[in-house]
């Protein structure tokens, strides 16, 4: 029993805490390597442990990082991010404010290039204004409300055809029952005038 307390009571003393290795990449000591993993954003580690140094995260498919990914990593002196097809829309903002916050010695902006939109491909993520981002900004809720809005116009002109419709309808009812109205009233009058001359 004694041993197995020393056991766990080791890597304190060393200055060093255990932490797990997040699945899909292969680590040692404080070095993540989760690169050439054919990583994309929905097969990523949603988080890296506190103690990492250095993270390894190229030659992937990454488009984007998910907001904060990289916040907590304050040990954090080495990231390779280059090799994957970054998309430069408003999901690369968090990378790129991150990339810049980062000290010029870190170098992790080397080889962060745009692959789309065609207008910023090639282009270093950490250089691109906030302005050439939002540009190519496309949010799926445009979309939707452009899509609802010409529902909404289809709609109202259905509406409209099908009023029109009955207006008319009922403009022709309305001379229809007129005219019944006036050879009823003839037949009642043809009617009496021949029972007053028999």
């Amino acid at each position: 029993m004694q041993a197995l307390v020393f056991l766990c009571l080791v890597p304190l003393f060393r200055g060093e805490r255990s932490f797990q290795c997040p699945h899909l990449c292969s680590c040692h000591g404080s070095e993540v390597n989760c690169s050439s993993r054919s990583l994309n954003f929905s097969s990523l580690p949603t988080s890296f442990p506190p103690e990492t140094s250095s993270l390894r995260l190229h030659d992937n498919r990454l488009t984007v990082l998910p907001n904060g990914l990289l916040d907590d990593l304050t040990s954090l002196r080495s990231v390779s991010l280059q090799g994957n097809p970054w998309e430069c829309d408003c999901g690369v903002l968090y990378l790129r404010s991150w990339l810049l916050r980062q000290p010029a010695g870190l170098r992790s902006h080397l080889g962060v290039n745009c692959s789309s939109p065609p207008g910023l491909r090639g282009r270093l993520v950490v250089y691109l204004t906030e302005n050439e981002v939002l540009e190519s900004c496309r949010y799926w809720y445009c979309d939707l409300a452009l899509a609802s809005q010409v529902c909404l116009f289809v709609f109202v002109l259905v509406q409209a055809a099908l009023l029109a419709v009955l207006i008319v309808f009922l403009r022709r009812f309305e001379r229809l029952s007129k005219e019944a109205r006036r050879t009823t009233e003839e037949s009642f009058t043809a009617g009496e005038s021949l029972g007053e001359n028999e």
